[in-house]
């Protein structure tokens, strides 16, 4: 089975490739996650935040917006000591941030998954990459949302992050053409 380049043999990192990445998500609560998720990466690579995602579940009360919105300075204080998660003071403020605008942008559009999808008329965007050195790190739609989600109070989201985000939640998908992934293929 060919899969995308940027793939190692770990076998985490396969499952996240096989069954994750480019799959259009619409969850509320997992498009949260991943939007603190690819926020935590920045400047680290996805395998270290993929190694800790089951701690950053449990640090951040499975990423329940209402109770991370609570959270006291003794939680917060707690969270930059826990070392199953990037102990960065700012990423782990930028949660409860993302929390507050999250649960705004919500009321607002009805849910966070009308507000996101938006972005691509509620479709998946489907490359068609022969190469992974042919995928993009931004694109225009990646910092038109990057600049709105800083407008509407977000944190950690920049151009890059936004995109690695459209790749993670099926926004877009960038499997390359011979990856057994890619929608061209009967085996997925």
């Amino acid at each position: 089975m060919k899969r995308c380049d940027w793939v190692t043999k770990e076998p985490l990192y396969m499952e996240y490739h096989d069954k994750e990445w480019g799959v259009p998500v619409y969850d509320d609560k997992k498009l949260f996650e991943m939007l603190c998720l690819e926020g935590a990466q920045a400047g680290l690579s996805w395998w270290t935040i993929l190694q800790k995602r089951e701690n950053y579940r449990e640090a951040f009360d499975q990423f329940d917006a209402e109770k991370i919105t609570q959270y006291t300075e003794e939680k917060l204080q707690a969270l930059k000591e826990n070392p199953g998660i990037v102990r960065n003071k700012l990423k782990i403020q930028s949660v409860v941030t993302n929390a507050q605008s999250f649960l705004r942008i919500q009321k607002e559009y009805g849910s966070f998954s009308n507000y996101i999808w938006g972005f691509v008329d509620h479709q998946p965007i489907i490359n068609e990459w022969k190469s992974i050195k042919e995928v993009p790190v931004t694109t225009e739609i990646s910092n038109r949302m990057s600049k709105k989600l800083k407008k509407d109070g977000f944190k950690f989201v920049g151009g890059t992050i936004c995109y690695s985000y459209m790749q993670a939640v099926g926004m877009v998908n960038d499997h390359t053409l011979e990856c057994f992934c890619h929608p061209t293929h009967s085996s997925k």
